[in-house]
């Protein structure tokens, strides 16, 4: 049958759009997700006057700041007062680079961070911050916990996706492209739910500890990535299971019809 060829280049260059378009959306997304991870701008705090700020309370805010004895509270007020930024890893304020107290107020302002370290990431939330004796916030708790370990569970699953196709290129078989596809939605699942856990974990932080009325807070560039980073998995898984999936199918027909 001389359409049979022209058939076959046809469903090849198909699915073989599918599948690039579908390693490049997995691609940037893993970039994204990356990079929301590695950077310091999931929140930001945004305040009228923090050099004003800084100078009335001296050195001991920002000294309070990177204690390593500094509670919820202690460095939740100094991220209000001074620009604060918060990460997944870590958090900034903005300060004067001459911060002595006989010194006059400067314009000229540096940022300070200092990490999270690891038992942070696991360490209790109260319900009141800063009050031990208030008792455990479980909400709060395990909402910290997961928002440190879904976005590394999510870029794993892409990278062990990623292996599975390259697996798939070498065998030159599109069926294991439906097991990529079930790990990219694995992992969109994983980012959809880091974003609802921190904007979660914000909402009940700030119940607990208002914004002062000259301070405005808004979730910031890295926390967009991570937005954006959800809807390209689901895409690119979308697109791995139905070349697969389609492939199949019209390979067997495909099969049954020169049988025929």
């Amino acid at each position: 049958c001389p359409s049979l060829p022209a058939k076959d280049a046809m469903m090849d260059n198909r699915f073989a759009t599918a599948l690039v378009i579908a390693c490049v959306l997995s691609l940037i997304s893993t970039i994204y997700m990356a990079a929301s991870i590695g950077t310091d701008f999931w929140y930001e705090y945004h305040t009228l006057s923090p050099a004003e700020n800084v100078s009335e309370a001296g050195r001991s805010i920002w000294e309070e700041f990177v204690s390593k004895d500094a509670d919820e509270k202690t460095y939740t007020d100094a991220l209000f007062r001074c620009n604060g930024t918060v990460g997944l890893w870590r958090r900034c304020i903005t300060v004067p680079k001459n911060s002595h107290w006989y010194s006059p107020p400067e314009t000229d302002m540096t940022t300070n961070c200092i990490s999270f370290s690891l038992s942070d990431q696991f360490v209790e939330k109260y319900i009141e911050p800063g009050n031990h004796n208030s008792g455990t916030d479980l909400n709060r708790t395990y909402l910290w916990r997961l928002q440190f370990l879904l976005p590394f569970v999510s870029i794993g699953l892409m990278c062990f996706g990623a292996l599975i196709g390259l697996c798939a290129c070498a065998c030159r078989s599109l069926y294991p492209a439906i097991a990529t596809g079930v790990l990219h939605f694995l992992a969109g699942l994983c980012t959809l739910g880091l974003v609802g856990c921190y904007v979660a974990g914000i909402e009940l932080l700030h119940k607990k500890l208002p914004l002062p009325e000259d301070v405005r807070g808004e979730f910031g560039w890295s926390f967009c990535l991570a937005c954006v980073s959800a809807p390209l998995q689901f895409m690119a898984a979308a697109l791995f299971i139905w070349a697969a999936r389609t492939n199949r199918k019209e390979f067997t027909l495909l099969k049954a019809y020169r049988v025929a």
